[in-house]
């Protein structure tokens, strides 16, 4: 099945939490300036619909610091014991170091 996207998704290796939902076990899965995919390594409470601030932690090696999302919930897919969630991005208070992480998943996929 082929995803149909304006924004293309990257591949992502960044840590991902919600705080009062799950502080850990949160995986950015992919990213692109509208949206992201979060696989989380327990079952979680979201709500499609809903809005949540996810704190995201990029890896070492994109030498870049730790940033928040304002997202909305679209799906939830519970797996067993964990869950995958896909979220559209409202905004990012930290605006540029979102953008250059952006920017880093793409340059890196080249």
């Amino acid at each position: 099945m082929q995803e149909k996207r304006k924004n293309i998704r990257y591949r992502a290796q960044a840590r991902a939490s919600i705080a009062g939902v799950f502080e850990s076990g949160g995986l950015l899965k992919d990213i692109s300036i509208t949206g992201c995919c979060i696989e989380c390594t327990m079952r979680v409470n979201i709500r499609p619909e809903s809005q949540y601030t996810i704190q995201i932690s990029p890896d070492q090696s994109s030498e870049i610091g730790d940033f928040d999302l304002l997202v909305e919930a679209r799906w939830v897919r519970p797996r067993g014991d964990s869950c995958e969630m896909g979220f559209m991005i409202i905004e990012s208070p930290k605006g540029k170091q979102f953008q250059r992480y952006v920017d880093y998943l793409a340059w890196r996929a080249e």
